[in-house]
């Protein structure tokens, strides 16, 4: 019986001894072995052999890139506060890990501090509005001054970058209101300048529209003066012993008749005629008379002649009253 159990107990110390003498390390992960406190070396990822009671795994260091975010409240040159993100990526170099073990006892809070004090150095040197423009150098000065100092602890530094810069939210809604304030006063301007251009335009088509207008009323009393001309001359020759005054006073009593029924023909005019009984022809070729000798007169050039014609004109006759029709 007691043999039994000497036999049991040897097998459970035998077991318990191949257990502990064996350990596995995981994939980017190394191990440190001390005996008996002492650093004796680094065990690579896969099975491996301790003594078992005399050594053993202090610590299995990551060799993985980690992530560190780091929030710092710092204030900018124009006094205005602000909240910092920075996220600094690191990682244990595989050739420093005694160093990185041994020297550095928490690289995270190293880290932060390093971190505390590089964006409370810069940015306090720079105003809000550049702060955002010029987030870059902050994460490149973060970085260079991590890799600086903790290469000698056995890390490397990948990349810092500062993920977020919030203000004060009372300067953030100032900031919008100057931006939209802005862009309001640029679409103001450019809507002006728009309507600028469409007047501008305007006024283009409308006096290249009333001088094509006028060049059309041109040549219409033109065609008009041709045609009559043409008329008198066919007339004359038509009717022997007729004079061109004579043809000017029918022409004119045609034309008259002709507006009379135009304006007759509409149902909606404001149109106001001369005095239109038979015997107003007379006077209207009359006066259409004295008016051209005066004018052939005012050309020539014994101008004593206007003054004589001016003194011998006969006085105004009475006309009739106007009426109007339509």
């Amino acid at each position: 019986m007691d043999i039994a159990i000497v036999g049991g107990v040897a097998a459970v110390a035998i077991l318990l001894i191949v257990v502990t003498s064996f350990f596995v390390v995981g994939q980017q992960t190394l191990a440190i072995v001390e005996r008996f406190g002492k650093f004796v070396r680094i065990a690579e990822p896969g099975l491996n052999l301790k003594i078992p009671f005399i050594e053993r795994v202090a610590g299995r260091p990551n060799l993985r890139v980690q992530q560190l975010d780091v929030e710092v409240e710092t204030k900018t040159e124009d006094d205005v506060f602000v909240h910092v993100v920075v996220s600094v990526q690191y990682f244990i170099i595989p050739e420093a890990v005694y160093q990185a073990f041994y020297r550095l006892e928490d690289a995270a809070s190293q880290i932060r501090s390093f971190v505390f004090d590089v964006v409370r150095a810069r940015v306090p040197n720079i105003e809000i509005d550049d702060v955002f423009r010029k987030k870059d150098d902050i994460a490149d000065a973060v970085k260079n001054e991590l890799a600086l100092v903790m290469g000698d602890f056995g890390y490397g530094i990948v990349k810092a970058l500062v993920t977020d810069i919030e203000p004060d939210a009372n300067v953030k809604t100032a900031m919008n209101e100057i931006n939209a304030a802005l862009r309001m006063r640029q679409a103001a301007a450019e809507k002006g300048e728009a309507d600028k251009i469409l007047k501008v335009k305007a006024a283009e088509a409308d006096a290249d529209s009333k001088a094509l207008a006028g060049r059309g009323i041109a040549d219409q009393r033109k065609a008009i003066v041709d045609g009559l001309r043409e008329s008198v001359d066919e007339f004359q020759r038509s009717i022997p012993g007729a004079s061109p005054q004579d043809v000017m006073n029918l022409v004119l009593m045609t034309q008259y008749f002709d507006t009379l029924k135009d304006v007759g023909a509409s149902s909606a005019t404001n149109t106001i005629l001369i005095p239109h009984y038979p015997g107003a022809m007379k006077d209207l070729g009359a006066q259409l008379r004295d008016a051209m000798i005066v004018s052939q007169q005012v050309g020539a050039p014994n101008s004593g002649v206007v003054q004589q014609a001016a003194h011998q004109a006969p006085p105004p006759q009475y006309h009739a009253p106007h009426h109007p029709i339509g």
